[in-house]
């Protein structure tokens, strides 16, 4: 049927808010599963969105809600109890008309095979018994669900985190691969081969799923066949050659792992992926908008009150008005420039009232563009839910500062970076109930997600009272991994060993999961940070907890810099990155393991001449008997970028080089100066590489 796509839209946007809703009061019914408020302000936003489904004419999804709906309403009525299984199947319920809605907007009918889910919903309402849903018999459903991938010799079905781990890795230089491991009918101790396998694997790149589970294969619930998804930069015949050593292992089958397969099986865990990157890329909330509470009771009136002082705008929109403001920011360095040369009183007023109005002009555009970071946030709730059950924890995770604003585009990248954290807090940092209590602590860990404005930067803190980082685990790891010498890691301060979790390819994990313990994440983690302008940090006190720090810039599209000069080329630092400037004699500069230094307040910091760097031909030989040198810091490290003068501070508009000079080292962008002239801006993080 035909409809007008502004209606479309409206539909759409609104139907995201009744599920994300419909989600929050589902955890807080899971707290209090005798509060029946809580269960009629789930039952408004269900039978809200069953109206719209039936108006709009996508008749799968208001009968899908309308049987939700049927549950809700015995569950009001008390004709049903509310325990964790239960919600486990109206939580699935929620994730199929996600999935319908993402359908929609991305220009599909909304159709989607829900017949199994419908099925549990009658036996709830039917008064049924629902099966226990424990992390175990879990497994077994999963079996059962993938019988018919296992016929047709394919065993692993991915989800979201592993499809982010298997793209990041390969954008790492990695080959991925799926291996089926035959064994033996004689084979005895089969769980001991298993293990014989894995480290095998181990030693060449790290395992990503395997099927059957980890815990399965140790307790030798499987027949002689098992798949492992794997990535290593090994060639397949190298793999299959190593793993075929093992004794007792008839056949080794190692097939490269492509999207296709990828794709083919996980397609609903792709549609997941969608509807989050859509969420992102849809979200337009002003910054005025006042977000409805779902368990706030409102009058109609205050609702229309609210809904009259905002408007919903299209991103694009927005922009194409932040394309046009930084055109403008060109041109007004442009007129200073003009002004600063003809000394012309009335023109000099002129400009700096205009540069005035336009200071307040950008504090606008880029408010607007602003998204509070809780479309991100929002996520996690559901995914800790899960991963609880799924290995057997308890625990709290407390939302502090959702409403603090991000940039759309820092919000757009930094989602994937904090779902490696929170599982990693999870798996890695709180312990087991068991555990926790002889311990002395509550059974129940606490992870705390924390996000506040400082300046011009956001800050994001992932906490928890976990165990803790074993810093002597930590550095017999990295001395295995050869990321550092015994020698060095005597001098390392804890700070310092704290972030070797960082480096690539480091794990701790003791054994691999479904979760954690494959080597990949952190590294990603950092380098996503830092490719965003932002730093990532880490407290940990052993026994105590974690926490990781991140700081991010408000706006990637407009920032300050420092503009140097070398012979006639200008260059623009990030002043996020700058300690300061200074002038050095050259009698100064020192000769250390082939590398020139300085002795800075102190310390040893090496000095990276921008003209050999950046071959900047010279006219003549650059002799003085001064340098100008700026002091930078990635992380911990410091050095001296020599330059050839220093102009001056300035807020430049950061513009893409375009697709064909994409690789540029060390540099991550240019700009337009007031003069017309073109400088490029320093990427410190990889020059500091």
């Amino acid at each position: 049927m035909e409809m007008n796509q502004q209606y479309l839209d409206m539909f759409i946007e609104e139907s995201k808010e009744h599920l994300q809703a419909c989600s929050d009061l589902l955890l807080e019914l899971e707290k209090n599963p005798n509060d029946i408020s809580i269960v009629n302000e789930i039952f408004r936003s269900a039978h809200t969105l069953k109206g719209m489904a039936a108006t709009m004419g996508f008749e799968d999804l208001a009968d899908l809600t309308h049987k939700m709906e049927n549950v809700l309403d015995a569950i009001r009525n008390e004709k049903i109890k509310v325990d964790s299984n239960l919600l486990d199947i109206v939580f699935e319920s929620v994730d199929h008309l996600e999935a319908m809605i993402t359908d929609i907007a991305s220009g599909g009918n909304g159709k989607r095979d829900v017949s199994e889910i419908v099925e549990k919903l009658k036996a709830i309402e039917a008064g049924k018994q629902i099966p226990s849903s424990t992390p175990v018999q879990q497994e077994i459903a999963a079996d059962v669900a993938v019988e018919e991938e296992i016929s047709a010799g394919r065993y692993l079905i991915y989800d979201e985190y592993d499809i982010t781990v298997l793209q990041q890795s390969k954008e790492q230089g990695f080959n991925a691969y799926e291996i089926t491991v035959s064994l033996r009918q004689d084979c005895l101790l089969k769980a001991a081969r298993v293990y014989m396998v894995f480290q095998v694997l181990e030693k060449c790149g790290e395992v990503i799923k395997s099927f059957p589970t980890v815990e399965n294969l140790e307790e030798e619930q499987f027949d002689q066949n098992f798949q492992v998804a794997f990535i290593s930069k090994d060639s397949a015949e190298e793999i299959q050659k190593k793993v075929s050593k093992v004794s007792e292992i008839e056949n080794v089958v190692v097939v490269p792992l492509t999207d296709e397969m990828v794709r083919k099986a996980s397609k609903e865990e792709i549609a997941t992926k969608e509807r989050q990157q859509q969420d992102l890329e849809k979200s337009n909330q002003a910054p005025t908008k006042q977000k409805e509470e779902p368990a706030k009771k409102e009058t109609n009136a205050s609702k229309q009150s609210a809904h009259s002082k905002t408007i919903r705008v299209s991103i694009e929109r927005l922009d194409i008005l932040m394309n046009l403001f930084e055109e403008l920011v060109i041109d007004r360095g442009r007129l200073q420039s003009i002004a600063n040369d003809v000394k012309h009183s009335e023109l000099t007023e002129t400009v700096e009232r205009m540069s005035r109005t336009m200071g307040d002009l950008q504090n606008i555009v880029l408010t607007m563009r602003m998204i509070p970071i809780e479309t991100v946030f929002n996520r996690f709730p559901k995914m800790v839910r899960s991963l609880s059950r799924e290995l057997n924890k308890k625990i709290n995770l407390e939302i502090i500062g959702a409403e603090t604003e991000l940039d759309r585009t820092v919000i757009d990248e930094i989602g994937d970076p904090l779902v490696h954290l929170i599982r990693n807090s999870v798996d890695h940092g709180i312990e087991s109930p068991d555990v926790r209590k002889s311990k002395g602590k509550p059974e129940e860990g606490t992870v705390t997600l924390r996000a506040y404005h400082s300046g011009n930067y956001v800050f994001i803190e992932i906490e928890d009272d976990g165990a803790g980082i074993n810093k002597d685990k930590v550095l017999k790891k990295a001395i295995e991994r050869g990321i550092v010498t015994k020698e060095s890691a005597l001098s390392l301060t804890d700070k310092q060993i704290n972030e070797l979790i960082f480096e690539s390819g480091f794990s701790t994990a003791e054994k691999i999961t479904d979760v954690s313990g494959r080597g990949v994440g952190l590294d990603v983690v950092k380098t996503t940070i830092q490719s965003l302008g932002g730093s990532i940090s880490i407290e940990s006190q052993e026994d105590v907890g974690s926490k990781f720090s991140i700081q991010l810039p408000l706006t990637l599209s407009i920032i300050s810099v420092m503009l140097v000069e070398i012979e006639k080329e200008i260059y623009a630092i990030p002043l996020s990155s700058i300690i300061e400037t200074s002038i050095i004699k050259k009698s100064e500069i020192l000769n250390a393991h082939n590398q020139k230094v300085i002795d800075f307040r102190g310390k040893v910091v090496p000095l990276i001449f921008l003209d050999e760097v950046f071959e900047v031909p010279r006219s003549e030989a650059f002799d003085d008997e001064y340098q100008s040198v700026v002091i930078v810091r990635k992380g911990d490290k410091l050095a001296g970028l020599v330059v050839d003068s220093f102009i001056g501070q300035q807020e430049i508009v950061l513009k893409s080089l375009g697709n064909y000079l994409k690789n540029i080292f060390a540099i991550s962008g240019a700009t337009i100066l007031g003069n017309g002239q073109v400088a490029l801006i320093i990427d410190i993080n990889a020059l500091m590489k």
